[in-house]
């Protein structure tokens, strides 16, 4: 079964929440506070968390830098507050998707189905992406710049791996939001430019990843011969 982590300081949430999960063959663990939640982090076994963004002793925001600093766990964060800045920074902090509260735990359960099933969607290939400085493998999910091993977010590495998939092709916003969110698409145009430009920083000196303003973007690099 599918495991999943919620860590919200609210006592009342999880209980009625993991009897819904179980229709959908999702097994839900509640953590109280950030810290508890870290450690069954730690200890390894769960599919995907959801994080309250106000929580004791570090707010979610901060707790998701701590788990991206570790993991590229999917993550989905909650909280009353639903403005678009907020999901844009939970999204630039290696989030994976936003839900605002109050939720309908349907939602919620979608969500969660859409970010376990992408994950899915790159596992399959097996075979790395060798560019001229860069290589890109899906098993570990892990990218070589120059030989050196980047930190990267789900998030980051999933749009890397849609572009590299098929270099010199042009993906719009609206492509790629599809394929990594799947939810209110026009929400998160801005977040798109904000991973795109954080994946450049992290690439560098590597200027592969080319703007066409209109349009979209594109890894502008050639596929070395295996």
């Amino acid at each position: 079964m599918t495991r999943i982590l919620l860590i919200d300081d609210d006592a009342q949430l999880g209980p009625p929440l993991a009897a819904y999960f179980q229709r959908f063959d999702l097994s839900l663990v509640s953590a109280l506070r950030p810290s508890a939640g870290l450690a069954l982090l730690r200890a390894g076994g769960f599919d995907a968390a959801i994080l309250d963004v106000m929580l004791p002793e570090m707010d979610g925001f901060e707790l998701c830098r701590t788990i991206r600093k570790e993991s590229d766990i999917p993550l989905i964060m909650l909280t009353a507050r639903g403005e678009v800045m907020d999901r844009v920074v939970g999204l630039e902090l290696g989030a994976d998707d936003y839900v605002p509260k109050p939720f309908e735990p349907r939602e919620l359960v979608a969500r969660l189905q859409t970010v376990l099933r992408r994950r899915a969607v790159t596992a399959p290939a097996t075979s790395k992406l060798v560019f001229d400085g860069l290589v890109i493998d899906p098993v570990t999910r892990s990218v070589q710049r120059q030989g050196q091993t980047l930190d990267m977010t789900s998030t980051e590495f999933d749009l890397l791996f849609l572009l590299a998939r098929e270099p010199g092709k042009v993906f719009s916003r609206d492509d790629i939001l599809n394929h990594l969110r799947g939810h209110e698409a026009e929400l998160y145009t801005r977040a798109v430019d904000i991973v795109v430009s954080r994946l450049r920083k992290k690439l560098e000196p590597l200027d592969c990843i080319k703007t066409l303003r209109n349009a979209g973007y594109s890894l502008a690099l050639g596929r070395v011969p295996s």
